[in-house]
């Protein structure tokens, strides 16, 4: 995707696996749920009769909050952002967590952000229209937005958007799986943000 010279003035995070890591263990919430491996978790529930779907989102939010209490701030996190508020870009975290739990987990990693948009607040990700909607609230273009994540559901959603997407890859190598060709930048570590920097 070719944006041209438009620089970034906002961009959107993701939380966990992103800015934060809550070791949260997925595979370990589908089997406490009854789910097959891989399965989307909240789809999944979405689709469950109660008082199923109830208790599942029992098991989901009991890891959750557990994950508040282990979560860390990627390395460099904290630098970056100190130089993006520098440079007057609009800060945002968009998560399939609960807002609750998101503003727990920043809290707790001392990260600020100027707005965050859970689970509750808009369809989750890979649906774009929390993106649209920061988008709407900054009074900013598609183009002039950024989301940033770990995985294919943060691409999709900012390709859907029509923003520039940002894979952060936490020094994997991640060329060979399909999705990661949805990211207009690779970024392995916040430590050494000049590419994402570039586009400022």
């Amino acid at each position: 995707m070719t944006f041209g010279p438009t620089p970034l003035r906002g961009i959107i995070f993701d939380l966990d696996g992103t800015l934060v890591d809550s070791r949260l263990d997925f595979d370990q919430m589908r089997i406490e749920m009854g789910l097959p491996e891989g399965l989307p978790i909240l789809e999944a529930i979405s689709q469950m009769p109660e008082p199923r779907a109830n208790a599942c989102r029992a098991i989901l939010t009991k890891h959750e909050w557990a994950g508040v209490d282990r979560a860390t701030a990627m390395p460099g996190v904290h630098e970056l952002l100190a130089e993006l508020r520098q440079r007057q870009l609009r800060l945002a975290v968009l998560t399939r967590n609960s807002r609750a739990i998101a503003e727990a987990t920043l809290q707790r990693c001392g990260l600020a952000f100027d707005e965050v948009i859970g689970r509750e607040d808009a369809p989750a990700k890979p649906d774009p229209t929390a993106i649209l909607q920061f988008c709407a609230r900054w009074e900013l273009g598609v183009h002039e937005v950024a989301m940033v994540g770990d995985y294919r559901f943060d691409l999709e959603a900012g390709r859907a958007a029509g923003s520039r997407t940002v894979l952060y890859t936490a020094g994997e190598d991640l060329r060979h799986l399909d999705w990661a060709r949805l990211a207009d930048l690779h970024l392995p570590c916040f430590s050494r943000p000049a590419a994402l920097l570039a586009l400022i």
